[in-house]
This record gives C-alpha cells, structure tokens and sequence, in this order.
C-alpha cells in the first residue's frame, strides 16, 4: 500500500554494517509479534536474517524474538532502525538498497507488507 515509502535512509556504522530507516507499508501499527520479516538486500547480496536487528522507539529485537513481543508497537509513519552487520565496514558512496517487509494482518488471509528499492548515499 504505501510501498514507495519504506525505505528512508542509510547510515553507517564504525566498524561493521550499518543501519537502514524503514517505515511500514500499512495503513495501522501492529505490535512486533506480526511483523513476520523485514528482509534486507543490499548491493544485489541478501543480508542474512541472524545478522540484522529491529530497532523501533529505542527498544532493539533480534527477529528471532518479533514472534514474542506482544507489548510493542510499529506505528504507521514510525520510523523502525533495521540494523545490519556485514563484516566489514560499509563503503562510502551510492548504495542499492531493497527491503521486503511481511506483517501478518489479522483480518487478511494472505501476508501483508510490501518491497522498496533504493538508491542511497550512507551517512
């Protein structure tokens, strides 16, 4: 639904990876135990899952541990941190970046969520 505004911005970090703002591609906030995956291609290579983290209103999340939390939110328009650790510190200059977010939705029979693709300066 709101797919062209997913992804928002590019950092990176001091030594390895870095982080990339995503908002999300639905029209309410769900608590994080619906937030099935937040899927990150960077550079045309996946990141893999156990190697990023879910960062929303301070509060930091493996996504091993989204299935559990049923006490925090992602609010529409919130702006959630996906962090990423490639192994190596992120190369200045342009980036293409592509997220895929599943959210299971109540009332929906199928998935939920939507694909942005980007390209980015990191900061």
């Amino acid at each position: 639904m709101f797919d062209q505004y997913i992804v928002c911005g590019l950092r990176a970090r001091e030594r390895s990876g870095g982080e990339v703002e995503v908002r999300m591609p639905y029209y309410r906030g769900l608590f994080l135990s619906m937030v099935e995956a937040v899927d990150l291609v960077l550079d045309g290579v996946p990141v893999p899952p156990e190697r990023t983290t879910f960062t929303v209103h301070g509060n930091t999340y493996t996504f091993a541990e989204l299935p559990g939390i049923t006490g925090d939110r992602w609010e529409m328009g919130e702006r959630a941190v996906l962090g990423f650790d490639t192994g190596e510190p992120l190369a200045p200059g342009e980036h293409d970046v592509e997220v895929s977010v599943r959210l299971r939705i109540s009332y929906m029979p199928v998935p939920g969520g939507g694909r942005d693709r980007k390209r980015l300066v990191a900061a």
